[in-house]
């Protein structure tokens, strides 16, 4: 019944974030002035049906902001600023505009080669000062989950 595609539907999505980490990989996304916006999202089953998801793996992104095409999507075991940088170099081109939200694990983008702005997605949906947002990947998300 309901349960049954619902586990469908998750077993869907993880099989394609591992098609497209293994198969899909098309080089470095962004470049020089290229905007990027990064994000993590958890996947998975709600406790009881309701309320915030409980269940699941974590999935970090990212997204150019005008050629929507560009992106890349890994499920991590962790979040920690080891994991997500690694994948950043691997898959974000220095000297990229990368867009985040105020995660520690961030902090350290600039010192890497990559110009960094954030937003502080509790207060604001666009940064007043910068104009920085992360709506693309956001949506992104929305679509995919």
């Amino acid at each position: 019944g309901e349960h049954a595609i619902v586990d469908w539907s998750n077993y869907m999505r993880e099989s394609c974030c591992v098609y497209l980490n293994k198969f899909g990989d098309m080089g470095k996304i962004g470049g020089e002035g290229v905007i990027v916006e990064i994000d993590e999202s958890k996947f998975g089953k709600r406790k009881y049906h309701r309320g915030h998801r409980v269940e699941g793996s974590w999935v970090f992104g990212g997204r150019e902001r005008e050629d929507k095409r560009k992106c890349f999507f890994e499920v991590v075991e962790k979040r920690n600023k080891e994991t997500l940088l690694e994948i950043i170099k691997r898959k974000i081109v220095k000297g990229s505009i990368i867009i985040s939200d105020c995660w520690k694990a961030y902090d350290c983008l600039e010192s890497e080669g990559y110009r960094h702005l954030t937003v502080n997605d509790s207060e604001n949906f666009k940064d007043p000062e910068t104009g920085a947002q992360t709506n693309s990947i956001e949506g992104t998300w929305q679509k995919i989950k």
